[in-house]
């Protein structure tokens, strides 16, 4: 008898046939159907979810649901919106995406190394002058996360020649970067940072770790990159560290409302540079090879993929 699976998302109709096709072309003996197509009967009989972006409530209408597999990495909607719920929540760990998103890291902490706004502020005003050059070894890096896509992203970072060091609220243990863990280790990576990159998780301890306190722990002139969550930073004060000139930069990929909206101050600056949300898509191709995997072997021997731990909320 066919398994039947269902495909809950908030995405484009051309985006949701794409990630179903791709998967259910993987699969033996499992069937996916799109949400909006379940009958009543079928919705009570659903034991996994595909999720990408969902609405929470209609989770909530599968009382059979054991495990949802999302295809981002990021579920702390799900979790702050379905705390009560017993199924178990797997977020995508594809190994591509800690490559993906360590290119990224690597590449717009080179813009910032090298003074890449600045130099576009000179040519707007027509400015022909040559910047001070900062050996990399004398660039140092902190990363905010060292799980799996902040590891990547270090070794990647040491790899080019930076002087890296990083914080996890776990301590972590990486070669060639200085890890700290704790309130105090936190404020040691702050205050050596010339530029500061974020690969949080949100979390309640997470939510504003970025405040006006620990954006002034920041060395003058230290630069941000933020490609975790838009609500790790204080927009407010952030924009307000900026304007002092305490900070020189900030490349922002998240954002507490996205798409961020047109009326926000953050676009107006000279200081930020906006990014759509890109650092690090999920790319349909490995990870529907690692969804299906996770599902045949639920089907095949009643093993859930490695799910979060909600305490936590990662």
């Amino acid at each position: 008898m066919t398994k039947q699976i269902v495909f809950i998302g908030q995405i484009s109709d051309k985006e949701k046939t794409v990630w179903i096709t791709c998967i259910q072309a993987q699969l033996t003996g499992v069937s996916i159907i799109a949400y909006e197509a379940l009958s009543p009967e079928q919705k009570l009989n659903i034991e996994v979810a595909i999720v990408a972006n969902p609405d929470p409530k209609q989770l909530t209408e599968l009382p059979k649901l054991v495990w949802i597999q999302s295809l981002w990495a990021g579920v702390e909607r799900l979790v702050s919106e379905l705390p009560n719920t017993k199924f178990d929540i797997v977020r995508m760990e594809d190994p591509n995406l800690a490559e993906t998103m360590a290119e990224a890291v690597v590449a717009w902490t080179f813009y910032l190394h090298r003074d890449m706004p600045k130099y576009l502020q000179q040519q707007r005003q027509k400015i022909w002058r040559e910047l001070d050059l900062v050996e990399l070894k004398d660039r140092r890096i902190g990363i905010l996360g060292l799980g799996v896509l902040g590891s990547t992203s270090a070794k990647k970072l040491r790899l080019n020649g930076f002087n890296v060091t990083g914080w996890s609220r776990k301590l972590a243990s990486i070669e060639g970067v200085q890890c700290f863990n704790g309130k105090d280790g936190l404020q040691k990576v702050l205050t050596q940072s010339d530029i500061l990159v974020s690969l949080l998780p949100l979390t309640h301890e997470t939510q504003h770790l970025l405040n006006d306190h620990n954006l002034s722990l920041l060395p003058q002139g230290a630069s941000i990159i933020n490609f975790s969550r838009g609500k790790v930073i204080d927009e407010k004060a952030l924009l307000s560290h900026l304007e002092s000139g305490h900070l020189n930069h900030a490349v922002l990929d998240v954002f507490k409302i996205e798409p961020l909206p047109v009326d926000n101050a953050l676009w107006e600056s000279p200081k930020v540079t906006i990014l759509p949300h890109i650092s690090a898509p999920t790319n349909t191709r490995t990870a529907s090879k690692l969804v299906a995997k996770n599902l045949l072997n639920y089907f095949d021997t009643g093993e859930i993929p490695n799910a979060i731990d909600r305490t936590k909320g990662y």
